[in-house]
């Protein structure tokens, strides 16, 4: 079976819709490359969280500024290559994204997608070896077009991509040519400590930490506050708008990696000055299945009481802060910020149980 191309509103769905998905700001972040050539524009500008802009009549040393990936004329391969270890710990892949924004005459003629598991120390030198044949086809050669943003679905034919995990892919771009933007789409599979008592933050995107429902995120989506780092800006933290109503809340449910007891927590403020919250608490709930639960639900237990935050600030919660709930594990922790505002990260650290 062939891969199936998707449409940009489908495009859009896939970014949007299903909390399995893994937002291409958390995947971009810690994303790494390697490439056989970026003479004209860095292929690190594949992975650029914000859309592709376009400066017509600027010129740089090697010509025309391009945002994205551009290689040069006359390939003497069959194509250009660049290999990106994924953000997470390896991940499943359910789609392929590909926009040549503003690559018109310059664009890559059309792509093909290879993946590969390799881990442990070594793994980024080992798959640079050119008699490396732990590649598998993801997906296979299909037309790109100029300026144009396109998606799909991969293989699904054959073990080698159905339900299989990877750490890199290689994207190929035939021959030669400029890609603006270049997005995964999937689940991630987190590689856990072999030791069950090692800490870890089960919170966290790379882990496999899904931000599955919030009360509001006006200024800024919930999904960042998952992500590795401290940020750049306000525009990648969660924000919510302005209560008025008096005892009014606002809240973020997050699926853990795994079945976790809760060690410590930490809630960052960073770049967040005038507008943090007043203050901060964090329950825990244990869930069976993929239920997620409701704001509401009874079940929620408190794991941190209320604490006063300040601006610009990362607040760790550790032994004295958090409940001693020692036999206590938790599928999903809710942070309720008090009355509205804005937090750069949330993590929780813990034990798997």
């Amino acid at each position: 079976m062939d891969a199936q191309a998707l449409l940009p509103e489908v495009i859009q769905d896939m970014e949007s819709g299903s909390q399995d998905l893994i937002p291409s700001e958390a995947i971009a972040a810690t994303f790494a490359s390697k490439c056989i050539d970026e003479f004209f524009a860095q292929a690190s500008n594949l992975l650029n969280p914000r859309p592709p802009i376009h400066k017509p009549g600027y010129y740089v040393a090697t010509g025309a500024w391009y945002d994205g990936w551009e290689t040069r004329r006359h390939n003497e391969s069959d194509y250009d290559w660049v290999i990106i270890r994924l953000g997470v710990s390896s991940g499943k892949i359910e789609g392929v994204e590909v926009d040549t924004a503003y690559f018109v005459g310059n664009h890559a003629c059309a792509i093909s997608l290879d993946g590969c598991f390799q881990s442990g120390e070594g793994a980024d030198r080992r798959i640079l070896d050119s008699n490396f044949a732990g590649w598998h086809e993801v997906l296979g050669k299909r037309d790109c077009g100029a300026s144009r943003r396109q998606a799909w679905l991969p293989n699904t034919e054959g073990a080698d991509v159905q339900g299989q995990a990877y750490t890199h892919v290689r994207l190929r771009m035939y021959p030669d040519g400029g890609i603006a933007r270049f997005r995964l789409y999937g689940q991630a599979v987190p590689v856990w400590p072999a030791d069950m008592k090692e800490c870890v933050e089960v919170s966290a995107a790379v882990m496999g930490g899904v931000a599955v429902k919030c009360s509001d995120q006006h200024f800024g989506s919930m999904e960042n506050l998952l992500i590795p780092g401290r940020g750049t800006d306000m525009g990648d933290g969660w924000e919510t708008k302005r209560s008025r109503g008096e005892e009014h809340v606002d809240w973020v449910i997050i699926r853990l990696g795994a079945r976790s007891k809760v060690k410590s927590i930490v809630v960052d403020t960073a770049h967040f000055r005038g507008n943090y919250p007043r203050a901060v608490m964090v329950q825990g709930i244990d869930v069976a299945g993929d239920k997620v639960p409701e704001h509401e639900d009874r079940g929620w237990v408190e794991v941190l009481g209320s604490q006063k935050t300040g601006p610009d600030t990362e607040h760790e919660y550790g032994e004295g802060y958090i409940n001693d709930l020692p036999d206590q594990t938790f599928t999903h922790m809710k942070l309720i910020i008090i009355p509205d505002g804005g937090v750069k990260r949330f993590r929780v650290f813990g034990t798997r149980a």
